[in-house]
Formats: C-alpha cells, sequence, structure tokens
C-alpha cells in the first residue's frame, strides 16, 4: 500500500465516528472487550461502503464488518449462517437480474439502462439463528444507486418478515444485543421499535467495518445527528405523482423535511437533527446580541455523562407569518463543540445573518423579511430546542430584488398549518428596524468577454471546444466508466484537438465518495489503457452475452507486453456524502475533500465530478444517499466544506451537481420537474447559492431532468439568471453525460440538444460524440445558435483551463 492511501485510510478511520449516531441506546454498550460475538444480517459480509452507479469508488479494499470484528480480536460464531445466507443471497441475485432483464424486453429498453440502479430486495428466508456468544450485532444493509428510485416494499425501505423476526428474536435472547444500519438512507424501523440500541452506522467508505469495531468496544464515540427526517412511509408527505416517468409535482412547496414534519405537527420516528452518542449533554442558551441583522447567539454546552464526546448545538428561528405562510422554524445556523471531556464545559458562538432567512415573494419578484416576531430557538434536534431570544422587526424589509424567471409550475403549493410567533416572557429581545438591513438589486442581461484567442477560433474549432473530448471513429458512447484519453478510468475531459492553438485540457473524475478511476493502467504512445473493466460491477449484469465478450476481448488486448510497466492509482472510498452530511461539522467535511484533492493532483485529474448537494425531497430517491441533507443550509455548507478542501490544491476544481430539482431516478433523461419559484428558490437552489458564494467551485453540472417544461441545462434561467447573476458563479457549466441513444419511458418530452443548451450558457456539452460536434457546428453556420454566444462559452472553458492549469 502507498504512503498517501495509508495516510488517507488513517484520517477516515479516526474520523468517521463523526459521521455515525445511535438512533437508540442503552448502558449495555460499549463492551469492555473483544469477546465472542454472534454476527447475522445481510451487511455483515456483503457490507455496503457506498451506493452503486458513478458513485463506486474503485479502492484497493474495503473493510467490510466481518473483517472488521475478526481485525478488532472477536472470535465470530456465526460463520455458518452467514454461509448459507451468502448462497441464498447470490440464488436471489440471479433471479432478480434475470427477471429485469425480461421486463426490459418486453418494454422494448435496453436491459442496462433499465437495470441501472436496480437493486434486488432482501430474501425471505427460514434459516436458523445458529450461533452463541457473549453479544450479538445484526447488521441491515440496503443499497441504491443512480438511474432507479428506492420502492416502499419489503427488503428495501421496509424490512422483510425474516429481518423484523430474527432481529426481535435476537433482541430477546442477547442481553447485549446491537441493530447496526448500514444504509444510505431511511428504512421503517417502527416493527422493531423494541429494540434498545440501534446504530446509524451509515456507509463510510473503506473502513466501515473498522469503525464499528471500534464503536462496539468503546474506542470510538458516535456524535453524528439526522441531515434527514426518519419516519414511517405513511407519515411522509404523500407525493401523488414520484415515480411517474413524465411529470413530479412538487406541490409541497416549501414544507420539505422537518419544515413539515415540525409545521403540520406529524411526529415521526426519529427528528432532523437527532442522535445519540455514548455520553449526554446539557445545552443553556447564554445571551442573544446583533450587529445590524448579524445575529449571535451564545450557548453553554456541558458534557453530563461517562465518556468523552461532542454536541451539535442547533439554532432555528420561527419566522412570522404575514402575506407569505411560513414554516414553524428553519435552521439558521449550527456548530459542534470540541472533544469535551465527562464533566467539562465548552461556551459556543453561533452566528447568522436575519436576512440569510428571508422568503420569496413571487408577486414582489423579491427576497423579503414580513415585520413581527422572529424566534431564536436553541437545541439539539428539531424537535428538542429552548427558545433563547426573540427578534422584533418593525417593517417589512426587502433584501433583494430579483425577477421571477422558473416558469410556472400549475398549481397552488402545499399550505402548512400556521404558528403564533409570540414571544414568551423573560426572553431576550432585540429590535431591528429598516436600517438594519441592505437591500440588493441584481443586474441581469450582462455582457460576457471574449478573449481574443477565442474571437480567432473558427466554427469548428469552438464546435470542437463545445463538446467533450470524443473519438470520431468511436462508435459508442460512453455513460460511466473511461471516456477520457488522459487518465485511465476518468469519466471525460475536454477537447485535446486545440492544443497548438494554447487550449488546455481538463480531466474529469467521477465522485462523490472519491475519485472513481482505473485501479491499474498502462500507458503506451497512443495513450492510457485501463487494466480490467472500468464498468461500475452493478452495471455487468445486464450487458448481455455479445457485450460482455466484447468486453473480454477489450479486456485481453490491454495487457502491456512488459508487465513492469503497469501502474496503479487507488483512490480512497470516504464517506458518502448523507453520512458527511451527519457530522454536522464543516471542518471535517473539508478534510475529507482534502483527501480527494490530493489523489486528484497525483494522477493528473482537474475537475472532480462531485460534490452533490440535492435535497432529499424524498427518502425514495436512488441517489440520496450521495446527497446531504433534506436541509439546504446543511447541504450548503458541507459542499462549499468539501470545495474548500479540494480546491485548495493547485489545478484541482469541484464540480457542484445536480443543478436543479433532481429528486427522482426514474426516467431522469425525460423527467420533469414541476416547482414553485418560491420552492425553488428557498430550498432546491439556496443550497448552489451557499456553495458558490462562500466557495467559489470551479464548475457545475446540470440535470437530465426538466423544470416547468425546459431542460435544466437548456434553462437560461436557471444558468444566466440565477446562476451567474445572482449568485456571481465564474465557472463553467457543464451537462450530466447526456447519451442520445436512452429509451424513455414515458410520452411527453425529449432529450436535451446541444444547439439549445449552448443557446442557454450551457458551456460544455458531455460526454461529446460526433453528432453533437456537427449538430452545434450547424447551428453556428446557419446562425440558429448565435455565434457571440458560443464565443462566450468558449472564453469560459479557456480560462478555467488555464487556470486549473497551474499547477505546482
Amino acid at each position: 500500500m502507498n504512503k498517501y492511501e495509508q495516510e488517507h485510510l488513517e484520517h477516515v478511520m479516526r474520523t468517521a465516528k463523526e459521521c455515525t449516531l445511535f438512533l437508540k441506546r442503552d448502558d449495555r454498550f460499549p463492551l469492555d472487550s473483544p469477546c465472542r460475538i454472534a454476527a447475522f444480517g445481510n451487511g455483515v459480509r456483503h457490507t455496503v461502503k457506498g451506493g452503486t452507479g458513478s458513485g463506486e469508488v474503485n479502492s484497493r479494499f474495503a473493510i467490510n464488518v466481518e473483517q472488521g470484528l475478526k481485525d478488532a480480536g472477536f472470535e465470530i460464531t456465526t460463520g455458518k449462517w452467514l454461509d448459507v445466507f451468502e448462497n441464498l443471497k447470490a440464488e436471489n441475485h440471479k433471479s432478480f437480474v434475470q427477471r429485469i432483464k425480461e421486463e426490459a424486453k418486453t418494454l422494448q429498453v435496453e436491459p442496462l439502462m433499465y437495470g441501472m440502479g436496480k437493486i434486488d430486495p432482501e430474501p425471505e428466508h427460514s434459516l436458523p439463528l445458529e450461533g452463541e456468544g457473549d453479544a450479538c450485532v445484526y447488521v441491515l444493509a440496503r443499497n441504491s444507486g443512480e438511474g432507479n428510485d428506492r420502492k416502499v416494499e419489503k427488503g428495501d425501505v421496509l424490512l422483510t418478515d425474516s429481518e423484523v423476526r430474527d432481529i426481535l428474536a435476537l433482541n430477546r435472547k442477547y442481553e447485549k444485543f446491537m441493530l447496526v444500519l448500514n444504509v444510505g438512507g431511511p428504512v421503517n424501523l417502527s416493527p422493531v421499535s423494541e429494540v434498545g440500541n440501534i446504530l446509524l452506522l451509515s456507509q463510510l467508505g473503506v473502513v466501515t467495518g473498522t469503525v464499528l469495531s471500534d464503536i462496539l468496544l468503546g474506542k470510538a464515540n458516535p456524535s453524528g445527528k439526522l441531515a434527514t427526517t426518519w419516519a414511517k412511509p405513511e407519515d411522509y408527505f404523500k407525493f401523488e405523482d414520484f415515480g411517474n416517468p413524465d411529470n413530479n409535482s412538487y406541490t409541497e412547496g416549501i414544507y420539505v423535511g422537518y419544515r413539515y414534519f415540525d409545521s403540520d405537527e406529524v411526529k415521526p420516528l426519529f427528528p432532523f437533527g437527532y442522535g445519540l452518542s455514548y455520553t449526554e449533554f446539557s445545552l443553556q442558551p447564554l445571551v442573544i446580541f446583533n450587529r445590524n441583522d448579524e445575529i449571535s447567539v451564545s450557548v453553554k454546552v456541558t458534557n453530563e455523562g461517562r465518556f468523552s464526546g461532542k454536541e451539535v448545538v442547533q439554532v432555528y428561528v420561527s419566522a412570522p407569518s404575514g402575506r407569505l405562510d411560513k414554516p414553524y422554524q428553519d435552521l439558521a445556523a449550527f456548530e459542534k463543540t470540541k472533544e469535551l471531556m465527562p464533566g467539562e464545559t465548552e461556551e459556543v458562538e453561533i452566528s447568522f445573518r436575519l436576512s440569510e432567512l428571508a422568503s420569496y415573494d413571487e408577486e414582489a419578484q423579491a427576497f423579503i423579511l414580513e415585520a413581527g416576531n422572529y424566534i431564536i430557538r436553541v437545541g439539539n434536534s428539531s424537535d428538542s430546542t429552548k427558545v433563547a431570544g426573540a427578534i422584533v422587526l418593525d417593517e417589512t424589509v426587502t433584501t433583494l430584488k430579483t425577477r421571477n424567471c422558473l416558469g410556472d409550475p400549475g398549481f397552488k403549493d402545499h399550505v402548512a398549518k400556521q404558528h403564533v410567533t409570540d414571544i414568551p416572557e423573560g426572553v431576550s429581545v432585540i429590535r431591528l428596524t429598516g436600517v438594519d438591513f441592505e437591500t440588493l438589486a441584481v443586474a441581469y442581461d450582462r455582457d460576457y468577454p471574449v478573449d481574443e484567442l477565442v474571437s480567432k477560433l473558427s466554427d469548428e474549432e469552438l464546435s470542437y471546444v463545445s463538446v467533450g473530448a470524443f473519438d470520431p471513429d468511436a462508435k459508442d458512447q460512453s455513460v460511466i466508466g473511461n471516456a477520457s484519453f488522459a487518465v485511465a478510468g476518468a469519466a471525460g475531459e475536454t477537447t485535446t484537438l486545440l492544443r497548438n492553438k494554447g487550449f488546455k485540457s481538463m480531466v474529469m473524475a467521477d465522485g462523490p465518495a472519491g475519485l472513481r478511476l482505473s485501479k491499474k493502467y498502462y500507458k503506451d504512445e497512443s495513450g492510457v489503457h485501463s487494466i480490467g473493466s472500468d464498468l461500475p460491477e452493478s452495471f455487468l449484469d445486464y450487458m448481455g452475452e455479445d457485450n460482455i465478450k466484447k468486453l473480454q476481448e477489450m479486456m485481453k488486448k490491454n495487457v502491456p507486453a512488459d508487465e513492469s510497466e503497469i501502474k496503479e492509482q487507488y483512490a480512497t472510498a470516504i464517506p458518502i456524502g448523507t453520512a458527511i452530511a451527519q457530522s454536522f461539522n464543516c471542518e471535517l467535511a473539508g478534510t475529507y475533500g482534502d483527501i480527494v484533492g490530493d489523489e486528484m493532483e497525483r494522477f493528473g485529474v482537474q475537475l472532480w465530478l462531485a460534490p452533490a448537494l440535492n435535497i432529499h425531497r424524498s427518502i425514495f430517491c436512488g441517489r440520496n444517499f450521495e446527497y446531504y441533507s433534506e436541509d439546504p443550509l446543511v447541504s450548503g455548507l458541507m459542499a462549499a466544506s468539501i470545495t474548500e478542501g479540494v480546491q485548495k490544491h493547485k489545478g484541482c476544481g469541484t464540480t457542484i451537481k445536480h443543478y436543479a430539482a433532481n429528486n427522482a431516478e426514474t426516467n431522469r433523461y425525460f423527467n420533469n420537474s414541476k416547482v414553485s419559484e418560491r420552492a425553488m428558490r428557498e430550498i432546491y437552489l439556496r443550497g448552489f447559492g451557499i456553495c458558490v458564494r462562500k466557495a467559489k467551485p470551479c464548475a457545475l453540472m446540470t440535470s437530465y431532468n426538466l423544470l416547468n417544461g425546459v431542460h435544466t441545462s437548456e434553462h437560461r434561467g436557471l444558468i444566466e439568471d440565477i446562476l451567474r447573476c445572482e449568485f456571481g458563479f465564474d465557472g463553467i457549466v457543464m451537462t450530466d453525460w447526456v447519451v442520445e441513444w436512452v429509451q424513455s419511458l414515458g410520452k411527453e418530452h425529449r432529450n436535451a440538444t446541444i444547439t439549445e443548451v449552448a443557446k442557454a450558457g450551457g458551456d460544455v456539452f458531455m460526454p461529446g460524440v460526433k453528432n453533437d460536434f456537427e449538430r452545434l457546428l450547424k447551428g453556428i453556420s446557419d446562425g440558429s445558435v448565435p455565434r457571440k454566444q458560443i464565443q462566450q462559452n468558449v472564453t469560459r472553458i479557456y480560462r478555467m483551463a488555464e487556470k486549473l492549469s497551474q499547477i505546482k
């Protein structure tokens, strides 16, 4: 193992505990020492380090729970059960794949695309619970991935009858029993609510199994909090058309996640911001003060328990309802304490600007703060807070003048129950007037510069730069895998055909839980060649015999004459996005970005196709594990911290994605998200704005879906008006990997096209094939695509490539 691998591995091993949390806990853990342990569940051997698709990272190895327990000195007594279950799981998977292929044939669609992201539900069984021990764990794993969504069925969101039966039986049999959740999103735990110890381990990359052993032994103390509300499936907001191949109506409006549960007084199983550790903390608000609209809250945090640990202080604000309806509360700020010893106290000061909590008024086309009482609440979850103070605003204030540009969804948003914001007696009150705020106005319809070098390029040259690098003779098109000529296994790159004109190329690698590259490769005069397949393992099941044979033949050819020429490029699989968000530790998130940036430097990658910060609108989205939270503040700050960690490495940049309203995977190339302007601006775009303003990411990727009838990649309002003019983004905008042969499961909407993307201010059409080049060239030649617009797009590409070429 290389030194950098060891250093990165050790860092994740030390810190990943902060991404975990107890949903329930009693005093039976931690264990005093390694012991004989009974280990059951699909996650013991088939531990999920992260989801499928572009999120699959090719690390040297991954430590599953079984190996982690053994390495820590535990004696596993359930080897026979694990062996039999493994065979059962393999047979179940084989039957599942065959069924998916038959469904694809019936629908007359490509099995590879139809099967992408589909995960076989866990099998039912009647295996006897053989094996004894001094303690017992049941590791319940769930997987998901891009291309498909989760379902309310047994073996996915629901537990199977076998899982419920075995978990309850083991809980009653063993005094020291722990249910461990190796999941990327919520599962319905109501049938096993009697279990006293439930650990949300999540999916922590290469060290998942090791971290569990450390927690069991008390070497690591969980300190995470839920970044998404966990509830019974029937208690979430009712999405009437989630999974519809043509349209998804976001009728809930701004009431997403805890904003819905808190406002409509629906009790979840476990609320947003909730999480237990081996110790307990008390929080005491001390004082609130302000400087104009910057509000500061001082809180005393004391470790009242027997173990050292960290706590997360959360500040919420309840805004007054006026002409606009408001949620019960919004998260305004959060801060994690240092490691506190038993009995130790820390005074935490948290600040936020009230203007950051402004509501969007579609009628006024502006962000406003309405007059009234703003109640400040402090706590350690969304449903466990104390009133720390209040702000009285004597008049309605406009904070930002904008313009509506996102279209009409065709319905009125849900209005939740409204709550009175009366000020309790005895709390501190801050009084603000309009003079405490600055009113800004956005300048739209900007004219962007064209560099002299770009102005001299021909139509053909402009078209080459605007399309991802492609082989003019290649018949196939990359979706996920090796589409780079410079770095083996990289997802793509910008054109190399204009190097003689001074254009540098930018190599892009998938993420988001580490770099996705070939493990091994060799290089010759024609370029780099991967050894083995670059396709995610989840793809291979659906390739078909002919494609498998072609892949095998290609792999036989990709072998150097001299084995000494083989080079390695192993990347570190870091925790999934949801797990990182659960740490509520922006500084820690930055260190994970630092790991990725270091490996980008080593392997010659300029743009990481991450972080992904779409909102957890629904727990059913198949890619939620990649995303951070149901809350835009958490999402934006985590993405910003990751970006800062990556971009402190010269020549390295992030590509924040998927912009925007990409909250379902079903028919994702052709699905139309119908969302109000207010919900888009307050929920789905806010995190992007936070990340852009705070961290200045080098690139942004649009999403596959449409927004109110217009593809996001073709949406000038999204790209020019909001992203560039309002957020101040000065990087490049690329599409997601648009492939023309994808077949729609719906009937209403077409795929995105390069000419419309370019006209909207989209800079690079990825991954790029000859047809894309020819279409754009024709558009420029016949005037349907303004030449000046293309020159502006290409200028941005040129400038970013120059910036990222300034390596050490």
